[in-house]
């Protein structure tokens, strides 16, 4: 049995919490949460409650016994943690982004590496079946070469509604905005499906005023092949907006679109016609006891990326993303904020 531990109780939490309860109550997995740190005890101890697990009054206390942890706090607090759970020998899932800047990244990942411990950071969208069947579209080749894309994410600005916290709007916690802390799953996703970037180049906006936190940013990005992509990422203050993601690709014989980033479907247009191609989740996921409606499809998002990290350390198999995942992705991230800070020019990676 893989004895867990939470290091953080709020919204993303409960996300992976819920899909690894849902798996031991199904015996998908064999595991136990056993703790939780928060230091706002109200909300750990709501979640003990629910997962019946002990609350701690430290993190080197939560760590205690145990053979894996979550860690889902603010990013500023990712580097200390990391740390001390690699010098206990503990497998880390980490939530994304992994640290604050390229320097913080590399220290985390040099931790890592030193300690050799099982480690896998949270770019879920590799798990979600609509990108799976988008890269082997990619990969098979039938509709020729990627040659465009256009790339939307907004989401209302997370300091407000569901997030119940504020710390995306504290450049200190944070370490930026709707780049770092959202569309570093679309930076990672884009080069996972399409191949490696060279090339790019940024612009970024402030609208809600929180020093350093940019709500608005358009990236353009080369790959190796030829192939551009254009990411135009918003947090708006629209609450009655969930978080959306929009991708349109075009090929050389074809384009493929997609409007909800986990089950799809994907649309594709080639010269035989329109097709809509369902991506459905594994069964496994399906059968999961957890509620219907966006809730439910909200938890099992996380499922498959959670029972890999658990099956990763029974197996004794590299999890994946790793930490070489990370640092390539926050490359990326940096350089979207080095160009922003050089008026757009493009910079190679």
């Amino acid at each position: 049995m893989i004895k867990i531990a939470f290091l953080g109780t709020g919204l993303i939490s409960w996300a992976h919490s819920l899909s690894i309860k849902s798996m031991i109550d199904s015996s998908v997995v064999d595991a136990k949460i056993v703790s939780c740190y928060d230091i706002d005890e109200d909300r750990s101890g709501q979640f003990a409650s629910v997962h019946g697990c002990e609350v701690m009054h430290s993190a080197e206390e939560a760590l205690g016994g145990v053979d894996a942890v979550w860690i889902c706090t603010p990013t500023a607090q990712h580097k200390p943690l990391i740390e001390m759970a690699a010098e206990r020998g503990i497998a880390v899932f980490s939530e994304k982004p992994l640290g604050r800047s390229m320097d913080e990244v590399g220290a985390i990942a040099d931790s890592i590496r030193t300690s050799g411990i099982p480690f896998q950071v949270g770019l879920v969208l590799r798990t979600c079946p609509v990108f799976i069947k988008l890269k082997e579209t990619v990969e098979q080749g039938r509709l020729g070469m990627p040659m465009a894309a256009s790339f939307r994410d907004d989401q209302f600005f997370p300091i407000q509604g569901h997030y119940a916290s504020t710390w995306r709007g504290d450049l200190e916690q944070a370490g930026g905005g709707t780049v770092i802390e959202h569309s570093i799953h679309d930076l990672d996703i884009l080069q996972y499906c399409f191949g490696r970037m060279n090339s790019i180049s940024a612009t970024t906006s402030n609208f809600a005023g929180h020093a350093g936190i940019e709500d608005v940013a358009v990236a353009n990005f080369e790959f190796d092949g030829g192939m551009r992509a254009a990411l135009v990422s918003v947090w708006h203050q629209l609450l009655t907006r969930p978080s959306t993601r929009r991708l349109e690709a075009i090929f050389e014989h074809g384009i493929v679109w997609l409007d909800n980033d986990f089950i799809g479907p994907l649309h594709q247009l080639s010269e035989q016609g329109d097709e809509v191609i369902e991506c459905p989740p594994p069964s496994w996921v399906g059968d999961l006891p957890l509620p219907e409606g966006e809730i439910g499809l909200a938890i099992r998002m996380y499922a498959q990326q959670d029972r890999n990290f658990i099956e990763s350390i029974v197996s004794g198999e590299a999890p994946s993303p790793s930490v070489d995942d990370a640092v390539r992705v926050h490359a990326m991230v940096d350089a979207v904020y080095s160009s922003a800070a050089q008026s757009g020019q493009p910079l190679k990676l």
